[in-house]
Parts: C-alpha cells; sequence; structure tokens
C-alpha cells in the first residue's frame, strides 16, 4: 500500500516572515501555509495606523514572496466575508473544509498567542507540532536556565556570556576586543548646535488599499500616516537596504549621540532595524554580522565604541529582554512595585502639553510611530513613573504607539527598566531624572514654556518637583539602594521650608496633570 503524505496546514504569524526558516527550503505539496489579518489582533490595544498598516503590508508581500518560490499560501484578508477573526476560530474551519490531518505552527513570541494556540491544539482532533522561530540567538528559557539560583538578572553577566558563546568581538582567549566589555560611558553626548545628521533612508510604498480597508473595518487607530509614501520597511529587499543605510551612514556616530535628543531630528543616527527585526524580515545576526564587517572593513571611520554600544543593543539588551519575558510572564504583567494608579494624561494622545520635551517626544511618536530609547525611558517613561502613573495604562500606550512594540519586548522595557514596577529584576534602579538630565542631552529646554532650572514657582519645570516628590513618597523602598542613596543624602540636607515648596509644586502638578 502507497503511503500518502499528511496534508499539513501551517500557520505564519505577521511577526514571523523569517523567509530563511527551514520550513520554505523545499516546497511540500501536501503542505499549506496559512496567514490572517484578524480583529483579535488589531484591536487588544489602540494600535497606532502604521503599526498595523507595516504589519498587514509586510505578510501580504511576504505571502506573495511563498508563491512565487512555489508554496500554497492560504490567505485571509480583513475584510473577507468568510473571516472569522480569531486564530483558532478560523483554524478550525480550514480543517474542517480541507480535512488537513496536521496542524503546525511556529513558537509565538507573546505569552498571550502561546496561550491561545496551546488551547486550539487541545481542541482539535488532529496532531498539533510547533517549531522554533529560527531568529533569536537564545531559546525561550536560556536566560532562565543561566541565571537558574541567582537572586537579580544583571544583563552585563549575560551580555558577556552572549558574546563568548557566539563568539563576538572576542579574542581567541574569549577576552574582549580593545581590553573591557563595555564602552558606554564614551556614548552619551550632546548633539552640536549646528550639527546636522544625515536624512534618514525611508521608503515611498504605497498601502492606501490596506489603509481603506482598515477604514472600512472601523479598527480605532492612533497616529498618522501618508499611506501613498509609507516610510518603513515592508519586505526583505528593503530591510536591508536600511540595514545597509545604518552601517554605511550611521554607525560612525550611532554611539556617540544615541542618547541625545533635538526637535529638530526624529532620527538622527539610529538604525531604526528595530520593526524589520522583530517582524523577522532579517535576524539580530545578519544585523550584528553587518555591523561588525562595516568596522573591519573601515576602522578608521569607525571608533570601536560606535559599534561596541550597537552590538550590545542587539545580542545583550533585545536577548535579555526577551529572556526576562520568557522567565516572568505572566505574573510579570501584574506587578507594580510603587502601586502607582494614575491614568494616563489625556495629552499622551495627543502631544499637547506645553512641556516641550513631552510635546515633541509624542507627537513624532504618533507622526512616525517611533520614537529612540531615550525619549521612551527618559521622556515619556520618566514622567509616567514621576507622576505615579498605573503600569497597565504605560504597557498598553507603549504596545500602541510604536511600530515596533510586541509585548515580549515592550512590557519588559516598560514595566521594568521604565517602570521600576517589577521592583528590579531588568534595572537595577529606577530610571528617574529632573530637568537637568533633559537639558543635558537635549536642545529642548532652552524653548520651554517652563523653566528647567526652577523646582518650585508656578513655571518651575514639572520634572524638578516631581523628582523629588518621587523620592520622598517611595522612601521606605529605595533609601536603602546603594545606586540612589545619594539623593537622599541630597534632599535630607535642604533646608525644610524649601522642601515643603517642592512638595506643594509637585502636589500642584500631580493634580493637574491633564493641564501641564
Amino acid at each position: 500500500m502507497i503511503s500518502h503524505p499528511s496534508k499539513i496546514l501551517r500557520l505564519i504569524l505577521g511577526d514571523q516572515l523569517n523567509i530563511n526558516h527551514t520550513w520554505f527550503k523545499n516546497v511540500e505539496p501536501s503542505v499549506s501555509y496559512v496567514m490572517m489579518e484578524i480583529r483579535s489582533e488589531t484591536d487588544y490595544v489602540n494600535h497606532h495606523i502604521q503599526k498595523v498598516l507595516g504589519i498587514f503590508a509586510s505578510m501580504r508581500n511576504f505571502a506573495d514572496l511563498l508563491r512565487s518560490k512555489g508554496h500554497h499560501v492560504i490567505y485571509i484578508k480583513l475584510n473577507d466575508a468568510n473571516n472569522l477573526q480569531q486564530f483558532d476560530l478560523n483554524i478550525k474551519e480550514l480543517i474542517h473544509q480541507h480535512s488537513f490531518e496536521k496542524f503546525e505552527y511556529l513558537l509565538p513570541d507573546e505569552y498571550r498567542v502561546d496561550q491561545h494556540l496551546k488551547s486550539l491544539c487541545k481542541n482539535i482532533n488532529i496532531p498539533s507540532e510547533a517549531f522554533d522561530t529560527e531568529h533569536f540567538y537564545t531559546s525561550r528559557t536560556e536566560l532562565k536556565e543561566f541565571f537558574k539560583g541567582k537572586k537579580t538578572y544583571l544583563m552585563e553577566s549575560f551580555y558577556r556570556y552572549m558574546r563568548k558563546k557566539h563568539l563576538v568581538l572576542v579574542d581567541d582567549q574569549l577576552q574582549p576586543l580593545m581590553g573591557k566589555w563595555n564602552f558606554d560611558a564614551d556614548n552619551r553626548e550632546k548633539l552640536p548646535k549646528n550639527h546636522k545628521p544625515i536624512a534618514p533612508l525611508s521608503f515611498d510604498n504605497n498601502v492606501e488599499e490596506i489603509y481603506h480597508e482598515i477604514l472600512n473595518a472601523n479598527i480605532e487607530c492612533i497616529g498618522s500616516v501618508q499611506a501613498n509614501n509609507f516610510l518603513w520597511p515592508i519586505n526583505r529587499e528593503q530591510a536591508l537596504q536600511l540595514l545597509n543605510f545604518f552601517t554605511e551612514h550611521c554607525l560612525a556616530l550611532f554611539g556617540t549621540y544615541q542618547d541625545a535628543m533635538t526637535p529638530h531630528e526624529w532620527s538622527l543616527y539610529h538604525s531604526r532595524l528595530s520593526f524589520a527585526l522583530n517582524i523577522k524580515l532579517i535576524s539580530p545576526k545578519e544585523v550584528v554580522d553587518a555591523a561588525i564587517a562595516k568596522y573591519y572593513s573601515a576602522p578608521e571611520q569607525i571608533e570601536y565604541h560606535q559599534l561596541e554600544g550597537f552590538v550590545r543593543q542587539i545580542i545583550g539588551w533585545r536577548e535579555y529582554m526577551r529572556g526576562i519575558y520568557w522567565a516572568q510572564m505572566p505574573g510579570y504583567a501584574d506587578l507594580n512595585f510603587f502601586n502607582h494608579n494614575r491614568a494616563l494624561p489625556s495629552w499622551f494622545w495627543t502631544g499637547n502639553t506645553k512641556m516641550n520635551c513631552l510635546k515633541h517626544s509624542i507627537q513624532q511618536s504618533l507622526q512616525y510611530s517611533y520614537a529612540h530609547h531615550i525619549q521612551r525611558l527618559m521622556i515619556t517613561g520618566n514622567f509616567a513613573l514621576l507622576a505615579g502613573i498605573h503600569p497597565d495604562e504605560i504597557d498598553q500606550w507603549y504596545l500602541g504607539i510604536y511600530i515596533d512594540a510586541f509585548e515580549w519586548v515592550e512590557i519588559t522595557n516598560t514595566r521594568g527598566m521604565s517602570q521600576f514596577a517589577d521592583a528590579g529584576i531588568v534595572g537595577t534602579k529606577p530610571y528617574v531624572s529632573s530637568s537637568s538630565y533633559i537639558n543635558k542631552m537635549s536642545s529642548y529646554c532652552g524653548t520651554c514654556y517652563y523653566n528647567h532650572k526652577e523646582k518650585t514657582s508656578e513655571k518651575s519645570c514639572p520634572f524638578n518637583s516631581l523628582y523629588w516628590n518621587f523620592y520622598h513618597q517611595h522612601e521606605k523602598k529605595l533609601s536603602k539602594n546603594p545606586r540612589i542613596g545619594m539623593m537622599y543624602k541630597v534632599w535630607d540636607k535642604m533646608p525644610q521650608e524649601q522642601k515643603t515648596a517642592i512638595l506643594n509644586r509637585s502636589q500642584c502638578c500631580l493634580e493637574n496633570l491633564d493641564n501641564l
């Protein structure tokens, strides 16, 4: 008797567009791939319109690429009459209609989807199997295993382990090139007044058809878009072009100005590869290898600290944050160390605030679905922490507004590093600052309505009084932290009259958040 191969249905998620995956090496007539645009994914948070467009456009391009290679693809568009708008419902219907005999999927990066697909597999009467996405340097559990038995998950330790394991920027004895592991101290300069960065590479993708489909579906989105001139990469070729542009034109100054902020530039020397990376159009290894290759091809043009700072973002922080996510979920999503409970000010959705740094960072985010890491950490995140905003509100805002935000990387950065809601799993201290840091690293303060030098007047920068109020309110939880003990010494030495004035100003700000 001749044995026929089983009819297999394979699911590809919108952030699993890795054409180099083993699945796609050979065309198998018995295999059908399914991709779907569904409301359960567009509606679980209020997304930026560019994020939805970018994912859908990339998915459609990927489906066309698979078909061009001979694979059979079932593609369910958002407004198709047969779209049941959930993974499980659509898959059950396809199994029923086409008599598939096995269901396969790639491991999702988000806990929510992971649980959904596990539940689906228990409720279908055919075998199922999950496969690795073959994207990350690490497995889901590698970080947890690395830190087994340890109370803290120190990123620097993990970063050094990754460098040695993958032979990245190490010598034959697995020691760091240039004598030390971390050159972060060299990467903290403000953008000079008359310095003009190269114009960022953008694309002119026409996604008007998808845009109108989203409008017709009445999906609630935030932000703006030029649908006939969509600037983000939506296929592998464009992602590789952006990578090449970064290594050619931006890497040489990436580290120096990676923390700098200005209202006149939205991209500076950042790679903006995170969207392409997070939907897997390109791999982290490709990105790291390309940066290292460029350094060695032009060592006279690129200082080593520029390269190391970029490599650390990819092989260090990105893999570290994913490892934390899978080590700590689902409980991580409920952590609220400071018991903060305020709602986000309404201007987080418009940028209509008199605080120049927040106005620019938020309006830039609404225009481009993008802000770089210091804008996210030390402007919007810093303010939210000082103002006592509930971490749930912060998570939903960050997850929605940024094109590169997927929960596995968003929640560990916001609830962890930004809001310290995890009590120090990710960061060793809360990342808060007064206006002095913002003024040091940006050109926001000079033209602001508020005076960055004042703490107590009606026009004093709210960051100043909120900063000291934060430490005052949480002294029991923070005073023994060795990294911030100095701030309590400064606070203790202040005259009581000054303390009272600062706390009164902070209370006024907190009672009028929507009007700041």
